[in-house]
């Protein structure tokens, strides 16, 4: 096993077989923008085997407060390949592959294809909606995070054993430019990336049908149960 890995192999209950979980692993990252950047690079650290990233922005240089795989350098190109390149110099151990592309209901299947788990880190919740669909029609695990200012949440999402990202949120509201701090995005994507790992490690996600609400200026953290929405036109059908 590559001395890569040894800090994470040595831990109680990790070991070489669950370095090569991960190895096996896929993932697809939805918006490589303030939450994706810290999920991607802490998953190409970990070692995990095969992350798609997907994006359709170009880097503008108010992503730069936030989005650090991204220099001056990599402004008005597209993030997906720009990520890829900074993300490859990380792991080379580790299949990236990079999708600049919007995520619409008519692509959305092609884009996930097979994947293991979901990473939610967009800044819609049009596309939000549309990759939590495909996650639920496909039967995977999604992993949410959102940010507000100062303020964060991180959930783990998977009908019937959860709610829907519908049964939480049922109406899209109008986007709108989101105010936040780059070491909020940091803070909620590594967590984000420890449900991710937890799962291709084939442990069971903290946060599975629970939304952690983190507080920054207060430092107060509150985990909320969820409910599943019977009459949701998503998951109702799967709510035993």
């Amino acid at each position: 096993m590559n001395d890569r890995y040894y800090r994470q192999i040595s831990m109680d209950g990790w070991g070489a077989e669950t370095q090569e979980r991960l190895k096996a692993g896929r993932v697809f990252i939805a918006g490589m923008g303030g939450l994706g950047c810290p999920v991607a690079m802490n998953l190409v650290l970990a070692g995990v085997g095969h992350i798609r990233l997907c994006d359709s922005d170009t880097v503008e240089i108010t992503n730069l407060n936030r989005q650090f795989l991204y220099a001056e350098s990599s402004l008005g190109m597209p993030k997906a390949p720009s990520s890829f390149d900074a993300l490859s110099m990380l792991n080379p151990d580790v299949d990236i592959v990079p999708v600049q592309a919007e995520i619409s209901s008519g692509n959305v299947d092609e884009l996930v294809a097979d994947v293991d788990i979901i990473v939610d880190c967009l800044d819609n919740f049009s596309a939000r909606h549309v990759i939590s669909q495909c996650a639920v029609k496909k039967d995977i695990p999604l992993v949410h995070g959102a940010v507000w200012g100062m303020e964060g949440r991180v959930s783990v999402l998977h009908p019937p054993l959860t709610p829907c990202l519908e049964c939480i949120f049922p109406h899209t509201p109008e986007p709108m430019e989101t105010p936040v701090l780059g070491a909020v995005t940091s803070a909620v994507g590594s967590m984000q990336a420890i449900e991710a790992i937890r799962f291709l490690a084939g442990e069971r996600p903290a946060l599975m049908g629970r939304m952690l609400v983190m507080d920054f200026p207060s430092m107060s953290f509150q985990s909320l149960k969820l409910s599943s929405d019977p009459s949701c036109p998503v998951c109702g059908n799967l709510v035993p």
